[in-house]
């Protein structure tokens, strides 16, 4: 009688784990649930790399901001940055954009942005709180904040120019 106790719990354990693996197969791991959308986008306070200067992001109120979270180990970041390099050239006085670099020494930034060009304005989070306050949970991720100030979605992949206009429409 043991036996098939132990035969009976070994197949319904056997059973369950295959269930967990085929539902989660397949999905997509950047697929991260984002609680923000839809919510206001939470303030900073931090320095931008070229100037020194302190930027609060409540001087921007009213105006459409893009937030893009890199580092410069990314290699993905790297890819995507000439395209956040063209949009900000393109939407120029119709949104902000701001680059938030995070888990990186601002010293290696800077030569990073030497060498791949600073198109718009970098930030440097050195104890990643912004990326915090954001549920920033890879990188490279944008955040699409429209004039009231709430984020209207976040693209977790490297972007490309076609989905970056679509996104830039949802909140212009």
């Amino acid at each position: 009688m043991k036996r098939w106790v132990v035969i009976g719990v070994a197949v319904a354990a056997t059973a369950t784990l295959l269930v967990v693996y085929f539902k989660a197969f397949g999905t997509d791991p950047h697929a991260v649930p984002f609680m923000l959308t839809g919510k206001k986008a939470p303030p900073f306070k931090i320095k931008r790399l070229d100037t020194g200067e302190v930027v609060d992001s409540s001087a921007y109120a009213g105006q459409p901001m893009v937030l893009n979270f890199w580092s410069t180990w990314c290699g993905p970041c790297k890819q995507e940055h000439p395209v956040l390099n063209w949009a900000a050239q393109k939407y120029q006085g119709r949104a902000v954009f701001f680059g938030i670099v995070f888990e990186s020494e601002e010293d290696a930034t800077k030569r990073w942005l030497q060498e791949h060009g600073e198109g718009f304005p970098q930030l440097f989070d050195p104890k990643s709180t912004v990326a915090v306050d954001y549920g920033v949970s890879g990188v490279p991720e944008t955040y699409f904040i429209d004039k009231s100030g709430t984020i209207v979605s976040k693209y977790p992949y490297p972007i490309d120019p076609r989905t970056m206009e679509a996104r830039l429409a949802e909140i212009l």
